[in-house]
């Protein structure tokens, strides 16, 4: 492959810049650019050692910085690499990169370097795909899923049941392809214990799937009531600033206003919608069908009112829509610094996750993080064995699972063990597929497309 670089760190101004250099030629391109202090020539430097030196166009210096050299095969894609550490300046940062550009690099493609280091044995696919994970995280919870599977966990599961798999469909094949030999029959039992274990595992990362898109993508929540109990209040008071319109005016939210909040380690992606109600107003009553639609579709549900004033039919009629719905959801019981009209065992009924606040009050925000971080948290993710999947790796499960399914009923059917063998073949080559080793060309270049240029 050829030597490649790019800029791997944000291009804005700042302390430093990094610009990496991948590939054959990667020592003697930085040579070009690069002089050391501390030794004599980039060309002798050792893996893992650094040097102090000016980088130089030609005979002009362009700037002073360090220079780090990793030797292959113990680098990050496998390759020879060199890291260009310069003052990070919007201009001196790409001077470097045309520099490297001008002697014998080629500009690196978006994931390039990820890329090239699943290629030379580095990392597997789903590892490489946890790389942008790590980036992207937003949270602790996020940052510790990425890191077990950049650590390997979910190849290593996967791994180990398409190994088992494959081995089946040996004793499978040899069975039904040498009649002559004599092998022993596989026997159903075994049989049916192998395609059980590979469904529990499979089985196990699907229904962590949903969970984990909560972590990685935030909570799609909808803060929903009556016009003027609050709704826009509580949003700013989740915000920590002010985004929603707030006066004593009914109706003053018209449209839906999305931001994200983070509550301790959780973000949620943030609805305010107009308050639900009957109206004869034609801008307001399109708010209100735009609110209808947005609780329909979200998957957790703020439901607001305010406890100066006894529920009425619009408040029942919210609160049996979402407990029909069967969305998590949060009861908020709003303008506790007003003297209470409303029974707090009356919403019991509808929902135990029940908090009474002030939305004007920034303290009682704590009481939110608590009955959220109680809603999703505990019994839905355990940070030291849930891996989560992307939808690329979902679909790939999605299929395997479904074809082992169909192998274990065309076994309580009766059918061959030839249509059995092709359903679990089915299965295992989906399962290739998602850690990489038998994912097409079509496969990895979409996975890579995805990835920033430079990582």
């Amino acid at each position: 492959m050829s030597t490649v670089c790019a800029i791997s760190t944000p291009l804005a101004e700042g302390g430093i810049s990094v610009i990496r250099i991948s590939g054959e030629n990667a020592v003697s391109c930085a040579a070009e650019v690069f002089k050391p202090f501390t030794c004599e020539s980039v060309e002798k430097m050792q893996g893992y050692t650094c040097a102090y030196g000016q980088i130089h166009d030609g005979d002009k210096t362009v700037d002073d910085g360090v220079l780090t050299v990793f030797r292959a095969p113990h680098s990050y894609t496998g390759e020879d690499v060199c890291e260009i550490s310069c003052h990070g300046g919007i201009y001196v940062t790409k001077k470097v990169l045309r520099l490297c550009l001008e002697n014998g690099c080629g500009l690196a493609q978006a994931g390039e370097f990820t890329k090239r280091a699943m290629l030379n044995g580095k990392l597997s696919l789903t590892q490489a795909e946890a790389v942008m994970d790590t980036i992207a995280a937003q949270g602790e919870y996020a940052l510790a899923s990425a890191n077990l599977t950049r650590q390997g966990s979910l190849f290593g599961q996967i791994h180990e049941v398409t190994g088992d798999l494959v081995k089946l469909l040996g004793e499978l094949a040899a069975w039904v392809d040498y009649p002559e030999e004599d092998l022993p029959a596989v026997e159903e039992t075994a049989l049916r214990e192998s395609i059980g274990k590979a469904l529990s595992v499979t089985g196990k990362l699907i229904a962590d799937h949903d969970n984990g898109m909560l972590i990685k993508q935030g909570i799609d929540t909808v803060i929903a009531g009556k016009p003027n109990v609050g709704k826009s209040t509580l949003m700013n008071l989740l915000l920590g600033y002010d985004r929603s319109i707030v006066t004593e005016i009914a109706g003053t939210t018209r449209d839906v206003i999305e931001e994200s909040a983070k509550l301790g380690e959780l973000v949620f992606r943030l609805s305010d919608t107009a308050g639900i109600r009957d109206t004869e107003d034609k801008v307001e009553k399109i708010g209100v069908e735009m609110a209808e639609k947005r609780l329909d579709e979200c998957m957790f549900v703020i439901e607001v009112f305010d406890t100066s004033v006894k529920p009425d039919d619009d408040d029942i009629a919210l609160l049996e829509k979402v407990k029909a719905s069967g969305k998590r959801s949060l009861i908020v019981l709003n303008k506790s610094d007003l003297e209470s009209a409303v029974d707090e065992n009356f919403f019991r009924d509808y929902s135990d996750n029940i908090v009474c606040i002030s939305a004007k009050n920034i303290d009682d925000r704590s009481q939110i993080q608590a009955a959220v971080e109680k809603i999703f948290t505990p019994e839905n993710y355990d940070a030291n064995s849930t891996i989560f999947a992307n939808e690329r790796q979902k679909c790939c499960l999605d299929k395997a699972h479904a074809n082992l399914k169909a192998a274990l009923e065309a076994l309580d059917m009766g059918e061959t063990l030839d249509a059995v063998t092709v359903m679990i073949d089915f299965a295992a080559d989906s399962l290739l597929e998602l850690t990489g080793e038998k994912a097409t060309e079509a496969v990895v270049a979409e996975v890579f497309s995805k990835f920033c240029v430079g990582k």
